[in-house]
């Protein structure tokens, strides 16, 4: 199985859609890309699922999708609610302590993934912390910033 996952900063513009979505295609198509993990911890990881839901809907795409959790889930309110087999929580984050459950998560995340799509526009945060992550493990990466 060829994976990718994705980080990007937390705020970003919703025009990166269709530089998304042309991306998404083209790791399906000539990648081989087959499975995709994605967080939801900002606006970048909404956009990338948003894409992946559509994706996943055209019958002649061979791909599928996990939402991954870095919490149990619990029903607070203004909790997102993901379709049924959407969410995954990967195995042993339940051990983990709350405040180092999104780094677990992401290097899981990275660990389990050949290609890395990112959305940076600076050196600083999260986002760009894992694209250098990705790079020290000679992942393929592909930032749709331009």
């Amino acid at each position: 199985m060829t994976a990718c996952t994705f980080f990007g900063h937390r705020d970003c513009p919703e025009n990166i859609e269709p530089i998304l979505t042309k991306v998404m295609i083209e790791l399906i198509t000539v990648k081989g890309v087959t499975m995709f993990y994605v967080g939801n911890q900002g606006r970048f990881d909404q956009i990338a699922l948003k894409v992946l839901r559509i994706l996943k809907d055209i019958d002649s795409v061979n791909m599928d999708y996990a939402v991954v959790l870095a919490y149990v889930p619990s029903v607070p309110e203004g909790f997102v609610r993901y379709a049924e087999g959407e969410t995954m929580l990967p195995e042993g984050i339940e051990q983990v302590h709350p405040k180092f459950a999104i780094s677990w998560r992401n290097d899981w995340m990275l660990r389990n993934s050949d290609y890395v799509v990112t959305y940076t526009t600076h050196s600083w945060g999260g986002a760009a912390r894992y694209a250098a992550k990705a790079r020290k493990m000679r992942k393929n990466i592909i930032n749709i910033y331009q």
